[in-house]
């Protein structure tokens, strides 16, 4: 078998994007229309990993107050608080930050501010 064709020895690959700053530090952007790969931000699952096998260790009565288990764990009570209310989020979010789907826009600080029990109130866009 052999080639007809020749191979080039250089292959230039355009590929339109820009950069911009996110938390104090650049990332590239592709432009509005282009398929974004999904990028899974691991803080943002084990926060929700947390979350979720705290409010299991409460539901049954592991723990009886969130002050006992946030002794166990070695943190702040009111951290722990702020991170039990990601099991309030709509699954979609959810399952878009387990997907790496979310938005830029949806970082553990943001989701960690108040936010409406509602699940149709939720949203995360800016």
């Amino acid at each position: 078998m052999t080639r007809t064709t020749r191979i080039p020895d250089v292959i230039t690959i355009q590929v339109p994007f820009r950069v911009v700053k996110r938390g104090g530090r650049k990332e590239m952007r592709l432009p509005d229309g282009a398929a974004q790969p999904s990028r899974t931000d691991n803080t943002l699952i084990k926060a929700l990993a947390r979350a979720f096998r705290w409010k299991r260790m409460l539901d049954s009565g592991e723990f009886a107050t969130i002050a006992e288990l946030a002794a166990r764990e070695g943190i702040a009570p009111s951290y722990m608080t702020r991170v039990l209310r990601l099991t309030l989020l709509a699954p979609d979010i959810v399952e878009a930050i387990l997907d790496g789907t979310q938005g830029p826009e949806v970082t553990l600080a943001r989701v960690l501010e108040p936010f409406p029990v509602e699940w149709a109130k939720q949203s995360f866009r800016s």
